[in-house]
């Protein structure tokens, strides 16, 4: 049998890069099976950030003040879906301002499940 695909909104994101002299943030939530394509939010620091498709190797080509370069956040970790983070990157304009108000509001609550009625 085959299996369906997870969409990727709907889990949460595993890996956080960020720009360590600048606001551009991204979360992703799967890699392709090229090892190169990520799947995830964008946020280039503009005020939009967006759903789609980014570039490992171009994130890693990328040459900052300083001599650094994008960074990965060893210390991201989160259970709140995708489609979360990107609802509130939305409203308050970035993933940095998501992330302190998704902080405060929680963990995202567990989808409740149907009880059976003949367990009185």
């Amino acid at each position: 049998m085959r299996r369906r695909p997870v969409c990727p909104v709907t889990i949460p994101p595993v890996l956080k890069l960020f720009n360590p002299v600048g606001p551009a943030t991204w979360l992703a939530t799967e890699l392709d099976d090229d090892g190169d394509v990520l799947f995830g939010l964008a946020d280039l620091g503009f005020g939009c950030p967006e759903l789609g498709y980014f570039s490992l190797s171009e994130l890693a080509r990328i040459r900052l003040r300083l001599g650094l370069g994008i960074e990965r956040d060893i210390g991201f970790a989160s259970d709140i879906p995708l489609s979360r983070w990107a609802e509130a990157a939305r409203v308050t304009g970035s993933i940095l301002s998501a992330q302190s108000i998704l902080r405060r509001a929680g963990p995202a609550p567990e989808p409740e499940l149907p009880s059976d009625p003949r367990d009185g």
